[in-house]
């Protein structure tokens, strides 16, 4: 094949027109580039895994990693899913038994059990009913006591219970019903709340409990109250808005129909479990139904809605001998369908996986927020004893005012607005970008398109359609049938695009013998006997073979790929090979350009006139052609010297020396590559460059998001910081501000789960 690699061992993957494969994107190329480290990212599911109650947000993730990291042997070891509530000791861990990893996370205030998928449903809803419960019964007695209060002291008395503290002596029901609502409050809080101080490291929580205790000491039992009650209100709100996140990527699974209709070896059919269906069973879809397996069509036409698989608009039309994929809706007329994967397998399946595990790699924002977090609340900490503490020692202010400032202060100043903004804003944009045809693998790669300065593109198959078709045969030592024999018996056994477009032109085959595939340049074989060959232009100088100057630059000229035949005698003959440019590849260059991309290189193992013709048609920057794969991760290389964010996208295998040399990669055409999607770090789910714009477009609308859902918490804290270093603020005010923010910034988060149809 073409300047394939080695088909004995990497004949499985999918292949790039222009050079060798490889086994994926964190290995060693099968022929003979350099080999490529792999980026360590913690997975999911290789190890034990447990269901932690509790695991709503980056601070519980911070306070299992203190308690349990030093006991396996770093923080590496541990990979948390916040989105499922799941928690995964990997396998390069030091030993630790289930129960005492089940008694560490119980000293935490959170309770762990192993991992059952098939409970995790109504697991997560029993730990929301169980927030929504206490607090439906602590905002119940704050209701009953304030309406009581109502009732005894008027409007003017119930207005006085917001106008500050210091209030005159309540009588004991209105303060059994607050204490009430202050245990209803505080009963899931003050566990994590008791092991935060008993290891010294507070958080929110603690500060929560510090300042309700606080309030409760200063008499200021409806101040207390408010305090839980709204806490655990917020505390409600995340898990909330964790689970509508969820939910929006379990939707993605639930596109599959659960039944199939069967077609039994006697011709009857019965409906069965999608489950339960084995590779090669035959299954009907009537027109307007779900298709409930991925497989190959063998009987009938229709047009296939691929939306909810590749974001593609216009319908599909497919007939035997043409791929569909579970979740896709079959349109008018009957499919008959043979099962190529089970369910579990499907690519719908893959990409929920992907999507569901994807923020184990946290974005970069999302990791500063966390670790700010962490420095902070101890500052507050500190911060709320000088404001208790200085103006009375120092001005003889009075205790009792000042320390009500330091509870006000604790209120305020809690994170958790700040903390559960940026996780929700990250699982809806990778949920909305799923909807979108569009696969995101990790929260890092929602950031990180969003400062792209440099991308390198791959020819074949990216810039054009990677469907080229023999354009012209030119006999020279033989005829057109004689030629085009042996370079179909050479490419017989071969999937590569340029040996589909001989062996389309060649009809009868016969393949050759012996082959072998010289990495980067060719591929040799025996024929009736004799070695013959097929390759660039490059492989025949190196066979000593000269290709006339008139043909090759006509070839060239014309923006077409050469492919020289030859035997021991000399050139056969040459073919003309042309691949067709992607209709919307110049308006996507324009549009990256607009967007503010500062070069755009393209990367192929064509040669250079080919490769400058392609470039000067789409309005590409810069041209590298005749690379071998290492040549590809020497450009990168040099890019990364040059701009702080490139990516490479091409199909995700063959590519991937250089995809994983760049800061991220992307996968063209992924629905018709199982290794594409494995390889890279984002998957356009169709062959649709177009999705390159949005895909920066909508990295840079999370980012503007969770930027406003930062700046509004911290400004909202920052003028209640200084209102309360005034006096001027009270505690019901603080916490009512801090869970209004939290409603904001988590409404803002969700807007992301809403498609952008621009960018």
């Amino acid at each position: 094949m073409l300047k394939d690699a080695q088909v004995k061992t990497c004949s499985s993957e999918k292949q790039n027109p222009e050079e060798g494969h490889l086994d994926g994107r964190n290995k060693a190329s099968c022929c003979g580039t350099a080999s490529v480290s792999a980026k360590p990212v913690p997975k999911l599911g290789v190890g034990r895994s447990f269901r932690v109650d509790g695991l709503d947000c980056a601070e519980e993730v911070a306070i299992l990693n203190k308690v349990l990291a030093p006991k396996l042997g770093g923080e590496e070891h541990l990979a948390f899913d916040v989105l499922n509530a799941r928690m995964t000791i990997l396998d390069s861990a030091a030993p630790l038994p289930d129960e005492a990893v089940i008694r560490i996370v119980g000293d935490t205030g959170m309770t762990a059990k192993l991992w059952d998928a098939s409970s995790a449903d109504k697991d997560h809803a029993a730990h929301l009913a169980r927030q929504k419960r206490f607090t439906a019964l602590s905002a119940s007695f704050w209701g009953l006591g304030f309406a009581y209060h109502f009732v005894e002291t008027g409007l003017s008395g119930a207005v006085g219970l917001f106008s500050g503290h210091g209030q005159s002596a309540m009588p004991t029901v209105e303060i059994v019903s607050f204490l009430l609502a202050v245990v209803f409050g505080a009963w899931l809080v003050a566990p994590k709340a008791w092991s935060a101080a008993r290891r010294l490291a507070p958080d929110m929580n603690l500060l929560m409990m510090v300042a309700v205790m606080g309030a409760i000491a200063l008499g200021e039992y409806f101040e207390a109250a408010t305090v839980a009650f709204f806490f655990a209100l917020s505390l409600t709100l995340e898990s909330w808005s964790v689970g509508r996140a969820r939910n929006a990527v379990a939707a993605l699974l639930d596109l599959a129909p659960p039944t199939a209709r069967v077609i039994a070896a006697d011709g009857s059919e019965k409906d069965m479990p999608a489950a339960d269906v084995t590779v090669g069973d035959r299954f009907v879809v009537r027109g307007g139904d779900r298709i409930p397996l991925d497989g190959e069509v063998i009987d009938g036409t229709g047009a296939v809605d691929q939306a909810p698989i590749t974001g593609e608009s216009a319908l599909v039309a497919k007939e035997a001998g043409d791929e569909v994929f579970a979740g896709t809706i079959n349109g008018d007329g009957s499919l008959t369908i043979r099962a190529t994967k089970l369910a579990t397998d499907t690519v719908l399946a893959k990409i929920t996986r992907m999507v569901s595990d994807a923020h184990s790699r946290r974005a970069e924002v999302e990791q500063w927020v966390t670790k700010f977090a962490r420095i902070y609340t101890p500052i507050i900490m500190a911060l709320a004893v000088v404001i208790a503490v200085f103006p009375p020692l120092l001005f003889g202010a009075v205790w009792s005012v000042w320390f009500y400032n330091a509870l006000v202060l604790l209120v305020i100043a809690c994170p958790c607005a700040l903390v559960i903004s940026t996780p929700v804003s990250i699982v809806a944009a990778l949920a909305a970008s799923a909807r979108s045809g569009v696969l995101i693998k990790g929260g890092a790669y929602v950031e990180i398109p969003s400062r792209l300065k440099a991308l390198a593109m791959d020819k074949t198959g990216t810039i054009t359609e990677g469907e080229p078709e023999v354009a012209s045969v030119y006999p020279i030592a033989t005829d057109e049938a004689g030629l085009l024999a042996v370079a179909a018996g050479l490419e017989a056994r071969s999937s590569h695009p340029l040996a589909r477009a001989i062996l389309a032109r060649a009809g009868e085959i016969q393949p050759a013998e012996n082959t072998r595939t010289v990495p980067g340049r060719g591929v040799e074989g025996i024929m009736d006997g004799q070695a013959v060959w097929l390759g660039s232009d490059r492989f025949a100088s190196e066979k000593n073979v000269e290709i006339p100057a008139d043909f090759k630059e006509q070839i060239e000229r014309a923006g077409s790929t050469l492919v020289a035949v030859g035997n021991k005698n000399g050139l056969l003959g040459l073919l003309e090979l042309r691949d067709r440019i992607r209709a919307d590849a110049k308006e996507v260059v324009a549009r990256l350009h607009a967007q503010g991309v500062e070069k755009i290189v393209m990367l192929t193992g064509d040669n250079q006139r080919t490769a400058e013709f392609v470039a000067d048609e789409v309005g590409i920057d810069d041209v590298r052609a005749e690379l071998l794969p290492a040549d590809k991760v020497t450009a990168i290389e040099e890019l990364t010297r040059e701009y702080d964010t490139v990516a490479m996208i091409g199909d995700g295998v063959n590519d991937a020396p250089a995809m994983a040399r760049a800061n991220f990669a992307i996968a063209m055409g992924a629905v018709g590559s199982d290794a594409a999607i494995e390889t890279a770090d984002i998957a356009l789910m169709s062959d649709d460059i177009g999705k390159l714009p949005w895909l920066v477009g909508h990295s840079r609308h999370a980012m503007a998001v969770i930027r406003q859902n930062i700046m509004v918490a911290l400004a909202t804290k920052a003028i209640f910081v200084a209102l309360t270093a005034f006096g001027m603020a009270t505690m019901w005010g603080a916490i009512a501000a801090d869970v209004g923010v939290s409603l904001a910034v988590v409404a803002n988060a969700l807007r992301l789960l809403k498609v952008e149809k621009t960018a």
